[in-house]
């Protein structure tokens, strides 16, 4: 029997992109973390893992990129697979896929981050049997993948949702928010930046009886009951750095219950506690979802250079 191939997988974020080799089914056999600076000198780097990486694992098959965004994701456009409207200095218009087909001379194929571990969660997580699953992360800034009958959703673009405008919370009146576009979206409220802002601090540097906590469980939780009304997943999954503080997600959970209030009938408390969970892959979702997409682009029905 032949060895699985190995795949490339990029999981692309704001202020770091993880790199690995290896599969989804065994998991990645060498990672490496790239710090996120300019265009030229962070693909340099990436190339060059993946270069040194080939030499002692041998062949990879294709290269998954999961991506932080807005990307264009139109394949009838000139510009597909560029990063477009980031507030990333410099990466408006970088074009990842072309540079490492160049580089690497195999398949690639890209999808958003969030996107990308929706479908990891939906085939190997925390959703896993599910055919329609909404990732969520909230970190550097706020982001939610859809996966629906199994697919990942592109329509004219991608999904933006954290960046809806939703209710703003009374004990945050006074704070403007931080995002460039829209000041006081989601993401420009309740990202980890914007807590940081707002607050001067993380919410691991902040005691438990900080209004903090409330506020950003009440958007986070706003978040989720209108996915739940508007998207209809049969499972959320929050990942991401504020996600680390465990008591933030059952927090969530009564917030967007207090948001359905009790009209959406099939999500009681026992569903939410059910369906409304952490991550559950072995490896970061977004780089599991990047080797599923390279696995997709490796296979001849799939297959794009």
């Amino acid at each position: 029997m032949s060895p699985a191939p190995l795949f490339a997988a990029i999981e692309a974020g704001g202020t770091k992109i993880v790199c690995g080799v290896g599969n989804s089914g065994g998991g990645s056999r060498q990672t490496a973390r790239i710090e996120t600076r300019d265009v030229e000198a962070t693909v340099r780097d990436i190339i060059a893992f993946f270069a040194t990486a080939r030499e002692r694992h041998g062949a990879l098959s294709a290269i998954g990129i999961a991506s932080f965004g807005p990307i264009d994701l139109d394949r009838a456009s000139p510009t597909y697979g560029r990063i477009t409207t980031t507030p990333k200095p410099g990466w408006q218009g970088a074009d990842l896929p072309a540079a490492l087909r160049e580089a690497l001379g195999i398949p690639v194929a890209i999808d958003t981050d969030v996107n990308a571990a929706a479908l990891a969660e939906a085939r190997l997580g925390a959703a896993q049997g599910c055919k329609s699953v909404a990732y969520i992360t909230v970190g550097t800034g706020i982001g939610v993948g859809l996966l629906v009958n199994a697919q990942t959703v592109h329509g004219f673009g991608h999904p933006e949702a954290g960046h809806l405008l939703l209710r703003r919370h009374p004990g945050h009146a006074d704070f403007a928010g931080i995002c460039p576009f829209h000041h006081d979206c989601l993401e420009g409220l309740a990202s980890g930046p914007a807590i940081n802002a707002a607050w001067g601090g993380t919410l691991a540097d902040l005691p438990y009886d900080h209004p903090a906590w409330t506020i950003e469980a009440d958007y986070l939780g706003q978040l989720c009951a209108t996915l739940i009304l508007t998207v209809s997943p049969e499972h959320i999954v929050l990942g991401g750095g504020v996600m680390e503080q465990s008591r933030l997600l059952p927090m969530i959970r009564a917030e967007a219950a207090l948001r359905l209030a009790g009209y959406a009938a099939l999500w009681t408390n026992d569903a939410l506690e059910k369906r409304l969970t952490s991550p559950g892959c072995a490896e970061p979702p977004g780089l599991v979802g990047a080797y599923l997409l390279a696995e997709a682009a490796f296979k001849p029905e799939h297959r794009r250079t």
